[in-house]
This record gives structure tokens, C-alpha cells and sequence, in this order.
């Protein structure tokens, strides 16, 4: 026990220090757990041969990743992204694993260990991609959604290659070793772990230590109508059970059942995955997809999310601390060059692949820079190739330091897909504006979702507005509901005096971006100083800056809404209607004029705690709005009364 806490409070206090720091430094969370693992193996040697058994552990945290995946899936959104998963992934698969085969062939290799490294090499690591996309917010993104469905072909693909892996051993030469003994295989393999990662049989091990199967000895056929149901199994217990035992759950009003019953779940499905020879990650999808529609989605989201990112957490650190510094160091320019060889070539296919695809800009950079590493799964078909007489006990060491390293080198692409993102923003071609068909008393600058609201009340009032953005699939999108707008830089001075703000009346200013409305702001102000000026603010201290441009009436973002709830927060502790209405009105004109009392004393410079006159004209105006609601309050008693 002693020593189990042991090791349990060193991978805690690594991942603890190493994350946070790599994710302050921009550098991502995988980076920080590759790190963490790096540090507390290799350099301090805190933890040891248990980083394979944990390994076996930290792999539900990809399944758990794809079960939630598949919730947010539904069946008909899986359908549509068929092209994609044969297409796309099927090709990425095919194509890199003949490209790595024809790499080890000349280097001298036998084909068939060739092909078995070109299938190992032509996986890239769901893991790390997944979680990378997901934390930068790129999975809805088309290049996302493209590298979603070659992970996924992936993932489905391993269930093939397992079977045909031993095909190939036959290609494997004789060879009569140093000592006399004849080398077949992973015969005389018995200390092949040592000087390669440790993760490196983490699903060997798992495959022999899995004594239970109902496929074992069975034809061909056979096998195929037990796995077909199995899957079944899963659909239907998706569709018919989780229902009734969720609600027998819920009659026990014991929260961590729910929890129970979430792993059960997913526990279970990778189970019966494997009974029959299958990926528990495949399973695990397959139900999540069964379960999306389902009205308990959103509690095993709850459930499960936890579990999720520490186990894949995890998962990062046993990575990288099962690196052999030894083995690494001694051929260490050889390892690194074949790594960065598998991730050129890779990535030149997939770049070619995303083009075919029309893919095009920062998606199709996403799309290669992604998925050029191996991934995790090639841990699982070394191990296999060498415990099957595939692949010789050397090359399979050399061959999973390369996909460790490759899998270390993955945050640093993302590193370079966001410096290549930006300057592809900077260097974008302006859009050639419209020219301008109609004037209108407004001039709407800013077509998002809270300009779109201002823009149709006006509209629908029988007034014309001029509609302003300088996104052209915004500007596109409002014309085929019906709207006219026009594409330019609202910020432009020209831009502006073309869309007729000398003949405007109100100018109402809706940019996402603080600085940009500010400008804006103060160039119209400068212009027309009888123009009326509406402008949305983010909060209190982009209202004092919009203000101190010029502007006459800011709308905070979420101020009338949360007045809105107040009011109906009133009216269910004991105010009537007209009370709360009453209080809601008072509260709101007592904030704009102490909107522009604070704004007078505002600093921009000075920090609001610091700022002396403005904390205590804050505190002032407070009990003002104090003593106004509790007199409005005594004249509604006395009403009453």
C-alpha cells in the first residue's frame, strides 16, 4: 500500500507542476504530460517497471474519449461522413503504409517486416490529436472533422491488421546468432523489453494475459457472426436497456450510481470487445453513437469527463516516462532522423490527400501537420509482430522509440499550425468590397449574432439599414435569408464615407473586437459630431472607453439580459410583476447614470482597485441605488396599504 501511494503521489505532483506550466507557456496540456513522464522516469528515475502495468490501466482514457466522442455523434451525422472515413482515412492508411513498407525495404528489410512497420508507422495517435483539437477548439472546423474521420478509420483499421499480421511470418529469414541459438522470431526474446520503451508491450501484455475469448478456434465464418453479434448486442442494449436501468438507477437517488453505471457501460462495451477480438475503442464508439439521442447523453458526459482526462493524462505521462534515455542516446541521431522521415512522409501524403479532398488554407495544413506522427496503437501491433515472429526483437526497439518520439514531437506541429495560422491571417488577401447600391438612415457596422438582432428589428420596423462586415461568408449567409449587406472593413474611413455615414442618422457599432470599435467610435465622432452612436460593450471598462470615444447609448453584452432574470428572480420571491418591473426600471436607470459618473473618473491606465476617486464614487452610487430601490419599495407598502 505504502508504495502504491508512493507512486500514486509522484505522477500526481509531476502532471500537477508540468501541466499548468506547459499550458501557460502556450505549449499544450499533452506537451506537459509528455514532459511530466519525461521527468519522473528517464531524468529523476522516480518510477519504474509498473509504468507498463499502469499503461495497461491508462488505456480506457482513449476509450472513454471515443465513447463521449460517439455522444456527441449522431447516427445520421456518422453516415454523413462516409466518403470521408472510406475515402480519406482509407486512402491515408493505404498510401502511408506503402510509402514507410518501400522506406524499410531500402534499408534492406524483407517485405513482409517491411509491410508490418509501414502498417505500424501509417497509425497516428487518437490520443494526443483528439485532445489537442479539442482544447484548441478545432474539432468543428472542416480540417478537424477530416482528421476526426481518418483517426477514426484508424481505429477500425487495427482490427484488420491484427488478423493479417501473422501472415507475414513467413517472410521472416533464420538466423544463427552470436551464441550458436537460432533466432526465429520472438523466440529468443524472452529480455526484448529491455532498452526499448516500456510502453512497448503494453497491449501485447494485454493480449496475453487475455485467456477468455469466444472466437478462439473458430472458422472464419464463425468468427464473423459472433463479432457481428456482438456489435448488435451494443445497439441493442443502447437502444432498449439503458432506459430501464437508468431509471432503476435513479430510483435509488444515490448520485455516485450514476457514476457506476457510466463505467459499467463503458467497462462492459470494451470487455465484450475484446471477447471477440475487437477494439474496446471501437466499441466504445460505436455505443456512444447508439446513446447519442438518448436523454441521459448529457449525465454521462458528466459522469465519464473526469475519468477521461486523467486517464489519458496518464496514459501521456507513462509515454514518456517509458523512454529509454540509454538506447535513445546511443542512436540518437539515427531515431531522430527515422522519426522526422516518418513525419515528412506522412505529412507530404496527407498534405496531397487534403488537397484531392479540397481541403484548402489552414484546414489543410490542420490535416497534415495532425496526423504525420504514429500513435499508440503502433505500441499494440509492435508488440504483436513480435510476440507473432514478424518483426525482429531489434527493429522492434528501434521502431518504438520512433513512435514515442514521434508522439513527443506532435505539440510542437500544433506549435507550428498556430504560427502558420497566423501569419496566413496577416498575409490574407483583401476581399474586394462591394460597391454600394442603397443608403439608409442606419449604418450597421458588425453582422454577428447580436448585430443580426438590431438588423432585423430595424427592418422589420420599414426602415433601411447598410449592413457592414468583413466577413464575406457572414455577408453571404445574410443574403440568402433574405438581407442585403455589404462586404468591407467597417474601420476603414473610406469604407464608411461610401456606405453614407454623412447621410446616416445612427450609427450602430456591433464589432467583436474592443480596439476596433473604439477607433471606429471616435473616427465617426470626429466626422459627425450630430451623429447618434449606438455601440455594444463586453463589459464595464470597454463601456468607459466607448463613452470617453463619443458613443451615446452602450449596450453591455449580457446587461439587459441579466436584468431580465433579476426581474424574474423578483417575481418569485414575493414582488408582484409591477414591483419587479418597477425595481428592474429603477435598478437600470440608476446604472446608466452611474455608467457615465464612473466613466468621467475612469483611468484606463490605473487598475479599478487602485484607482481611489472611482472606489469611492462605486461605493457611493451603490447606496444611492440602495436607498432609491428601498423608497421605491416603501411607496409600493403604501399602496398597498
Amino acid at each position: 500500500m505504502e508504495n502504491f501511494l508512493y507512486q500514486a503521489s509522484i505522477y500526481l505532483a509531476a502532471a500537477v507542476i508540468a501541466v499548468p506550466i506547459a499550458a501557460r507557456l502556450g505549449l499544450g496540456s499533452v506537451l506537459g504530460y509528455l514532459a511530466a513522464g519525461l521527468l519522473i522516469g528517464p531524468a529523476l528515475h522516480l518510477v519504474g517497471a509498473e509504468t507498463q502495468d499502469l499503461q495497461h490501466f491508462a488505456e480506457f482514457g482513449v476509450v472513454m474519449m471515443l465513447f463521449l466522442i460517439g455522444l456527441e455523434l449522431e447516427p445520421r451525422a456518422l453516415w454523413d461522413m462516409r466518403h470521408r472515413l472510406i475515402g480519406l482515412g482509407g486512402l491515408q492508411v493505404i498510401l502511408s503504409a506503402l510509402v514507410l513498407m518501400g522506406v524499410a525495404m531500402a534499408y534492406g528489410q524483407p517485405w513482409g517486416v517491411s509491410l508490418a512497420i509501414g502498417l505500424t508507422l501509417a497509425l497516428s495517435s487518437t490520443a494526443i490529436v483528439l485532445q489537442t483539437l479539442a482544447e484548441k477548439g478545432l474539432m468543428q472546423t472542416k480540417g478537424g472533422r477530416s482528421v476526426f474521420s481518418v483517426l477514426l478509420t484508424q481505429d477500425i483499421a487495427v482490427i484488420p491488421i491484427l488478423a493479417f499480421l501473422p501472415l507475414l511470418v513467413v517472410t521472416l529469414p533464420t538466423q544463427i546468432l552470436p551464441d550458436g541459438s537460432i533466432y526465429r522470431g520472438a523466440e529468443v526474446a524472452e529480455d526484448a523489453g529491455h532498452g526499448t520503451t516500456q510502453a512497448a508491450g503494453h497491449a501485447g501484455a494485454g493480449h496475453a494475459e487475455m485467456n477468455l475469448s469466444l472466437v478462439d478456434g473458430l472458422p472464419a465464418w464463425g468468427v464473423t457472426l459472433v463479432t457481428i453479434a456482438a456489435i448488435a448486442v451494443v445497439i441493442f442494449a443502447g437502444i432498449y436497456l439503458t432506459r430501464p436501468v437508468f431509471r432503476y438507477i435513479h430510483a435509488a437517488h444515490l448520485r455516485e450510481m450514476y457514476t457506476a453505471l457510466a463505467l459499467l457501460i463503458v467497462v462492459g462495451i470494451s470487455f465484450l470487445m475484446m471477447l471477440v477480438g475487437l477494439s474496446p475503442a471501437l466499441g466504445a464508439f460505436l455505443a456512444g453513437v447508439v446513446l447519442a439521442n438518448s436523454e441521459f447523453r448529457h449525465e454521462l458526459e458528466t459522469d465519464l469527463e473526469p475519468f477521461k482526462g486523467l486517464l489519458l493524462g496518464l496514459f501521456f505521462i507513462t509515454v514518456g516516462a517509458g523512454i529509454n534515455i540509454a538506447l535513445l542516446m546511443s542512436n540518437f541521431w539515427a531515431i531522430l532522423s527515422m522519426a522526422l522521415l516518418v513525419i515528412l512522409l506522412k505529412g507530404v501524403i496527407l498534405w496531397g490527400l487534403a488537397r484531392a479532398f479540397k481541403l484548402r488554407g489552414r484546414d489543410q495544413w490542420l490535416f497534415a501537420l495532425s496526423l504525420a506522427q504514429a500513435g499508440e496503437f503502433g505500441f499494440v501491433l509492435v508488440s504483436f509482430s513480435v510476440q507473432s515472429s514478424v518483426i525482429p526483437t531489434d527493429i522492434a526497439q528501434t521502431l518504438l522509440l520512433v513512435i514515442a518520439l514521434t508522439m513527443l514531437i506532435t505539440p510542437l506541429l500544433f506549435i507550428l499550425y498556430d504560427l502558420i495560422n497566423r501569419r496566413m491571417e496577416k498575409a490574407a488577401p483583401e476581399q474586394e468590397e462591394d460597391e454600394f447600391e442603397d443608403d439608409g438612415p442606419v449604418i450597421i457596422a458588425g453582422i454577428g449574432r447580436f448585430g443580426q438582432i438590431v438588423n432585423r428589428l430595424v427592418v422589420a420596423s420599414g426602415f433601411k439599414t447598410v449592413v457592414l462586415d468583413h466577413n464575406m461568408e457572414t455577408i453571404q449567409l445574410m443574403r440568402r435569408f433574405g438581407f442585403k449587406g455589404y462586404l468591407g472593413d467597417p474601420t476603414r474611413p473610406d469604407i464608411l464615407r461610401r456606405a453614407g455615414l454623412m447621410e446616416a442618422r445612427v450609427l450602430v457599432v456591433c464589432l467583436d473586437d474592443p480596439d476596433s470599435a473604439v477607433k471606429l467610435v471616435k473616427y465617426a465622432r470626429r466626422l459627425r459630431p450630430d451623429l447618434h452612436i449606438v455601440t455594444r460593450a463586453f463589459d464595464r471598462r470597454a463601456a468607459f472607453r466607448l463613452y470617453q470615444a463619443g458613443a451615446n447609448d452602450i449596450v453591455r453584452e449580457l446587461f439587459d439580459s441579466s436584468l431580465r432574470a433579476g426581474r424574474f428572480a423578483l417575481e418569485h420571491i414575493g414582488l408582484s410583476e409591477f414591483e419587479a418591473a418597477e425595481a428592474t426600471r429603477v435598478f437600470y436607470e440608476m446604472d446608466r447614470y452611474g455608467v457615465k459618473e464612473l466613466a468621467q473618473l475612469w483611468r484606463e491606465d490605473v487598475p479599478l482597485e487602485k484607482n481611489d476617486a472611482y472606489v469611492k464614487r462605486a461605493r457611493e452610487l451603490q447606496q444611492e441605488l440602495e436607498f432609491a430601490l428601498a423608497q421605491r419599495a416603501e411607496e409600493d407598502d403604501h399602496k398597498r396599504a
